[in-house]
């Protein structure tokens, strides 16, 4: 089993259309998508992507997300913790190199996740690319959210109909990052054509 640790953005990108979101298990390697409260506690903290995502506290989305949140052990807590600080000292020591092409340092959360992905160990699926680069300086195993719905379609979790939706919805929330609109034509060239 392969643990696949959804980020916040990555997370209301799917969850909404992927049934169920979190707590399958696919492909030939047993991924499994899994949350952390972490992601709960951003969302709630913020009150714009509330507004955005409405379904988000809906009885569904909630019971399933505590049911297959992720648990950590005392130990574990500790281990995610101490790396958190050594990645979070690593941003705070030189943000600037992560803010060139649009990026922006990653937060503690971040750096939570990140860890976490790294103590597990997980798949970290974010489009957040500053949270790339930091992984890549770290060996943390990362994903782009297309990059995850290609494996789901791959294991045939979703299909072109459920893709071409998922593509909607972002276009129409303006939620629609660079990454995803590049692997339009390239990754998903199949469903969607050349430009």
């Amino acid at each position: 089993m392969t643990l696949v640790l959804l980020d916040t953005n990555a997370y209301l990108r799917l969850a909404k259309r992927v049934r169920p979101a979190v707590g399958i298990k696919f492909g030939q390697k047993g991924y499994v998508l899994t949350v952390h409260k972490s992601v709960e506690d951003e969302v709630h903290r913020n009150a714009r992507l509330r507004a955005t995502y409405p379904w988000f506290d809906g009885h569904e989305f909630a019971s399933e997300r505590l049911a297959k949140q992720i648990r950590l052990s005392e130990a574990d807590k500790a281990s995610v913790q101490a790396a958190q600080s050594v990645l979070h000292g690593w941003v705070l020591a030189d943000p600037e190199r992560y803010t060139s092409k649009g990026r922006s340092p990653p937060s503690a959360t971040d750096c939570f996740l990140l860890a976490l992905g790294q103590v597990k160990p997980a798949i970290v699926v974010t489009d957040d690319l500053g949270m790339h680069v930091l992984a890549n300086e770290f060996g943390i195993f990362v994903w782009h959210g297309y990059e995850l719905l290609e494996k789901l379609r791959s294991a045939k979790v979703v299909d072109p109909p459920l893709i071409r939706e998922i593509y909607q919805s972002l276009e129409a929330n303006g939620d629609y990052p660079r990454t995803w609109q590049e692997a339009k034509h390239t990754v998903f060239l199949r469903i969607f054509g050349p430009k």
